[in-house]
This record gives C-alpha cells, sequence and structure tokens, in this order.
C-alpha cells in the first residue's frame, strides 16, 4: 500500500492523536504568528519614528555659512536642515510689543526692533515641532519660498499694526541705509508670548518674531555667518557621522556640536525592547514546539512498534516508514496553519489595541498589528520546519530497528 494513503488512514483511525497534534500545532502556530505580526509592528513604528521625530543635531561654528551647511546637508543621514540667522532689523512706522516694565536707564536703543530669524524650513523650529508655537493664518515656510520675499509675524505684533495675510511690511537695516519689502504668508502664536512684567527688549519677545527665508535677508545688512544650523537625522549613529563632517569642513574654532535625541529615543527603545521580546519569543516557541512535537511523535512510533515491525518484516523500506510519520505530521500542520491564518486575521485589530500607543499618548500614531502574505510564509515555513525537525529526530531510531528485534521485543 502506499505509504501516503497509509498515513491518511493511520490519521483517521487515530482521531484522538491526530486531534491532539492538530491542537499542538495550532497553538505553536498562533503564537509564532503573534511573534511576527508583533516585530513587524515595532519595526514600522521604528521606521515612523525615524522618519517622525529623528534626531536634531545642532552645529555652531564661526566659519558656518549656508553654503557650508548645504554642503553637511548632504552628508548620508541627513533627512532635512534648517539654517539659522538672526538679526535685529527696523520696522519704520511699524509699533512693536513692549513690556509693561519702564525701559532702564542701559537698555540698548538699537534692539529697538522686531527679531528677525532668517531660516529655511519654519515647520523644523523646536517651537512649532514640539507645538508650542503655532500658525493662526497663512502657511508655513518651506524649502520652496528660498529667495522669495515673505515673513512669518506674530499674531499680537500683526494686531497691533492691523496686518493680515498677503499685506505686506517693510523693514530695514539696523542702520536704516537699506530695506526690503515683505509679503505676509502665515501669522504664528506662542501661548508664552505674554507681555513679562521685567524690561525685555523687543527683539528679545515672542511676539514680536518674524521668520523669512535665509536668502531674502540679502539686502538688510545683517551678515552672512549662519548662528546655527539644525540637522534632521535618522538616528543617533548618524550624528556621528555628520558631527566627524562638521568637524573636518568647519574646523575647531567657535565649534560646537549638539545633539537632541531624547524624544527619539523615548520612542524608539521600548520598541526596541517589544521587538527584542517578540524574537525571543518566536525563538522559545519553536524550541519549545519542536520538543513537545518530538515527543508526541516518538510516543506515537513506540506504541506503533508492531506496526513498524509487520510492515518490515513485509519488505516495506524505512525510509517509506519515516516518510509516512513525515505525511501524516505534515497533513496536520497544514490545517493547523489554515486556522491559525484565520484566527491571526480576526484577532489582529483587536490585539492591537493592546500594544503601545492605544493606551496612552505618544508622539507616533498608535502601533498596528498587520497580518500580510509575507508573515504567513514565514509562519508556515517555520512550522513545516518544526514538523520535520519533530518527526526526523524520532525517525532516526526507526532507521536503526530490525523487523526480527522489533517483534520479539515485548516493550
Amino acid at each position: 500500500m502506499n505509504f501516503v494513503k497509509r498515513a491518511g488512514l493511520s490519521l483517521v483511525a487515530r482521531k484522538g492523536k491526530t486531534a491532539l497534534l492538530l491542537g499542538v500545532f495550532l497553538v505553536v502556530c498562533v503564537l509564532l504568528l503573534g511573534g511576527f505580526l508583533l516585530q513587524g509592528a515595532m519595526a514600522r513604528q521604528e521606521d515612523r519614528a525615524q522618519h517622525r521625530i529623528g534626531v536634531d543635531a545642532t552645529v555652531r561654528a564661526d566659519g558656518l555659512t549656508a553654503e557650508r551647511a548645504a554642503r553637511l546637508a548632504r552628508e548620508p543621514g541627513v533627512r532635512r536642515y534648517n539654517p539659522l540667522l538672526r538679526g535685529t532689523p527696523r520696522m519704520p512706522g511699524g509699533k512693536l510689543v513692549v513690556s509693561d516694565a519702564p525701559r532702564p536707564p542701559d537698555s540698548r536703543p538699537q534692539r529697538d526692533g522686531p527679531g528677525l530669524v532668517g531660516l529655511r524650513d519654519s515647520e523644523m523650529l523646536l517651537d512649532f515641532a514640539t507645538g508650542r508655537s503655532s500658525l493662526v493664518a497663512g502657511r508655513p515656510l518651506t524649502p520652496k519660498d528660498a529667495d522669495r520675499d515673505v515673513v512669518l509675524i506674530g499674531e499680537r505684533l500683526a494686531g497691533l499694526n492691523g496686518l493680515s495675510t498677503g499685506d505686506r511690511i517693510t523693514l530695514t537695516s539696523p542702520d536704516g541705509s537699506q530695506r526690503r519689502t515683505y509679503d505676509i504668508v502665515g501669522i504664528h502664536r506662542d501661548d508664552r508670548a505674554r507681555t513679562p512684567g521685567t524690561w525685555v527688549e523687543p527683539a528679545e519677545l515672542l511676539a514680536n518674531q518674524i521668520y523669512t527665508p535665509l536668502g531674502a535677508l540679502s539686502d538688510l545688512g545683517l551678515g552672512g555667518r549662519l548662528d546655527e544650523a539644525v540637522f534632521k537625522l535618522g538616528s543617533p549613529e548618524d550624528a556621528e557621522r555628520v558631527h566627524a563632517a562638521a568637524r573636518r569642513l568647519l574646523g575647531d574654532t567657535g565649534f560646537r556640536f549638539d545633539v537632541n535625541d531624547k524624544a527619539y529615543r523615548d520612542q524608539v527603545q521600548p520598541l526596541r525592547r517589544v521587538g527584542a521580546f517578540a524574537g525571543a519569543l518566536v525563538r522559545l516557541i519553536a524550541g519549545a514546539g519542536t520538543v513537545v512535537l518530538a515527543l508526541i511523535v516518538a510516543l506515537t512510533i513506540r506504541e506503533r512498534r508492531d506496526e513498524l515491525g509487520m510492515l518490515l518484516s513485509l519488505g516495506e523500506k524505512k525510509w517509506k516508514l519515516v516518510g509516512q510519520h513525515t505525511v501524516e505530521v505534515t497533513a496536520v500542520a497544514l490545517p493547523a496553519l489554515a486556522l491559525a491564518a484565520l484566527a491571526g486575521a480576526t484577532l489582529a485589530g483587536e490585539a492591537s489595541q493592546l500594544l503601545p500607543g492605544h493606551t496612552a499618548a505618544a508622539l507616533l500614531p498608535p502601533a498596528e498589528l498587520r497580518m500580510g502574505p509575507a508573515d504567513l510564509g514565514r509562519v508556515a515555513g517555520l512550522g513545516l520546519g518544526i514538523a520535520l525537525v519533530a518527526t526526523a529526530l524520532p525517525g532516526i531510531g526507526i532507521l536503526r530497528l530490525h523487523p526480527r528485534s522489533i517483534l520479539t521485543d515485548s516493550e
């Protein structure tokens, strides 16, 4: 009789053992699938963290210019960058928000202007990225604005001068010899922009802050040396490479390199721990599943020694006996895989609610379990591998048996 047909008859005849094997395989496959789905969810979250949060590296140096900042931005690992140049122009005919306290005699009249920041991307500013500042009208400044004569101004400064988006504002160099007119494309608000009770120079008040593209400052006499440049990096490892490149390019004079990766680490480290746990869980399940199934198969083979002896005495080849047991275990593994896939598709959504991001506030969107063909393929490959190993280990004993020793051994 064909050993494949014999395997089918054996499974039907031993319904209890077949159900036991099916149950064990189902548990193993469900747990393996859960581990793989958890690994995939954490990997996606870490990738999101790299793109959405990343690491901020701030470079300062005496020789830092817009051209050199652009060169550093081409280093591997740099996703975005923001060169920053600060100055204090004059706003002729305009009103400034001032402190309620009287001006002290030693104050600097040259600071009687709005605080101006030339930049490349306003959304990269820490205040906007963390939500402390927000746009109440218009749009942010982006790299597409480049040399356009556009500005963002503070809400209180706009209200004090009757300005809104679409209006124009004129700024001059500190000595008044140069001037430039800008279109207001956005108005920002900062909840900290309250009038202080002590004297603060107008240029230092958040309410008087104006942002404009770096290239639109050429006529205001503010110089060409940047105050700093901020680089958005993918990971702390990228910061080490950019640090080395910045030091080579800028030298040691006034050089400073600061990394702010707290938000990145706060989000990524828990994800990596969960991913590592999922990987360890998969290995543990694979090992334990192999051992348990091997023991079940070994016990089954021991109970069927008489059957094996009869088949061997009738001339059946040993490899066919091993093949029969392999077919039996594989035939049980396949429906177990199908049931595990069905369970995964049904429960993945509910299980996602227990992952980080659903139970607490986070900077990232909630993690989500997604079952795809690749996950099923991994479970199928590992599950069938477990089936083969669990069959092969006891099968070694079959290859060493002889019909006479089996039939004469009462055990």
